[in-house]
């Protein structure tokens, strides 16, 4: 990665693994990153990401509790694309996106972003990337479960392999065995 870059922590750290997201950037925040990349812990706070995409960035990598049916503590590196409102050919657009700032999911920020850059000529991020970690579950509770706190070191790993250039070609794919301990 080069340019500007928007590494966004996003969850709710009052739903257990939903709070991944914000686990991992606290973690990623106490290494040396190169000039022109941002680490935000925005939490539950999607409007303001959606605000401060405005601002100008060339690579968003949303860090996230993503559940896509594999063993809770596996990572997912996906590049998002197309837009967030492009649905399939012949679909209708979605509706436009709910301004509850506290219910927002990474395609409604993303839905918004594109509707704010339509109303103030700005650009949205050429890339968008999601690192996210199949959680065990999102039930009321503090703390990452143990499957889910073991992912986080490799989420860093992989997030600074990203920021540094040394990972390529491995999105949509699985990043880690179920254990949370990297692939070989």
């Amino acid at each position: 990665m080069s340019d500007r870059v928007l590494i966004a922590g996003i969850g709710n750290v009052f739903l257990g693994d939903d709070g991944f997201g914000v686990e991992t950037v606290r973690a990623l925040a106490e290494h040396p990153l190169p000039d022109g990349v941002e680490v935000v812990d925005f939490g539950v706070r999607g409007v303001h990401l959606a605000y401060q995409l405005l601002d100008g960035y060339d690579t968003l990598l949303l860090v996230d509790a993503t559940a896509r049916g594999g063993e809770p503590g596996t990572l997912y590196l996906i590049e998002a694309g197309g837009g967030a409102s492009t649905g399939p050919s012949g679909a209708e657009a979605p509706p436009p996106p709910s301004l509850d700032g506290h219910q927002m999911s990474p395609d409604a920020v993303l839905a918004l972003l594109d509707t704010l850059c339509a109303g103030t000529g700005a650009t949205p991020p050429r890339r968008t990337l999601v690192l996210g970690c199949e959680p065990a579950g999102v039930e009321e509770g503090i703390g990452l479960s143990a499957p889910v706190a073991a992912a986080v070191p490799e989420a860093v790993r992989t997030a600074l392999d990203l920021i540094h250039g040394r990972l390529h070609d491995d999105t949509d794919r699985p990043r880690t065995e179920p254990t949370g301990l990297a692939a070989n």
